[in-house]
């Protein structure tokens, strides 16, 4: 769906503050509350919109250990990556996983209370998926920038 100046601004608005009204939002838009509404919906039925989530601080909820784990696999096949996302997707602990290049497969993120914790997961849940050869962790020490707003005047 390509976005006009007046939907990526809607984005904009969105990603900062997706608890806005829509009378709060049509006004930053400097839309009428109809209009605005009906390119919010338009937006949510294009698949534009994922969702919305309430950000929160892992540290005030108890999960103050951050890693970012490489996997490698054996044997490249579509099947093999397919049962590995479907285990991944079942992990609350992974809160993100991508399939890379490089010397890694798959790259995850995975947030978990403690280094305790983590052994766990790694020994009870990562080194059990299927074709596994190879398991790299990184342990974030501090968040320099959190999870932002995407780029969206790259748009334009």
């Amino acid at each position: 769906m390509p976005l006009d100046r007046v939907d990526r601004r809607l984005l904009e608005v969105l990603q900062v503050e997706g608890r806005l009204s829509n009378v709060a939002l049509a006004e930053r838009v400097h839309l009428s509350p109809s209009p605005c509404l009906r390119r919010v919906r338009a937006l949510e039925d294009d698949g534009v919109i994922d969702g919305y989530r309430a950000m929160l601080d892992r540290n005030a909820i108890g999960l103050g250990l951050t890693a970012f784990v490489e996997i490698k696999v054996e044997g490249h096949s579509e099947q093999r990556a397919m049962e590995i996302e479907a285990a991944v997707k079942a992990m609350p602990e992974v809160v993100a996983c991508h399939l890379v290049s490089g010397d890694a497969d798959f790259l995850l993120e995975v947030v978990v209370p403690d280094l305790a914790a983590y052994e766990r997961f790694l020994l009870g849940s990562l080194l059990g998926l299927p074709s596994v050869s190879g398991v790299r962790t990184n342990f974030a020490i501090r968040t320099m920038k959190a999870p932002s707003p995407l780029p969206l005047a790259h748009l334009a």
